[in-house]
């Protein structure tokens, strides 16, 4: 994966979660055809960029904290 097709699938991650629409991390890896694991290093990366995600256990949903 090249840093560009990185960095557009960051941007949508994050705007799937913006909008509801983030459930679990085997869902996101179906979608964006990767592992588990690397769904997990790219929520951090968004948490590192400062972005406050959380994930709900009862709507097994993840989301954007304002």
């Amino acid at each position: 994966m090249t840093f560009l097709e990185h960095k557009e699938r960051l941007e949508h991650l994050l705007e799937l979660i913006r909008k509801g629409r983030c459930f679990a991390l085997q869902d996101i890896a179906s979608k964006f055809e990767c592992s588990k694991r690397t769904v997990k290093r790219m929520l951090a990366q968004l948490r590192d960029e400062g972005y406050d995600i959380t994930y709900c256990q009862s709507s097994r949903r993840f989301y954007l904290n304002n």
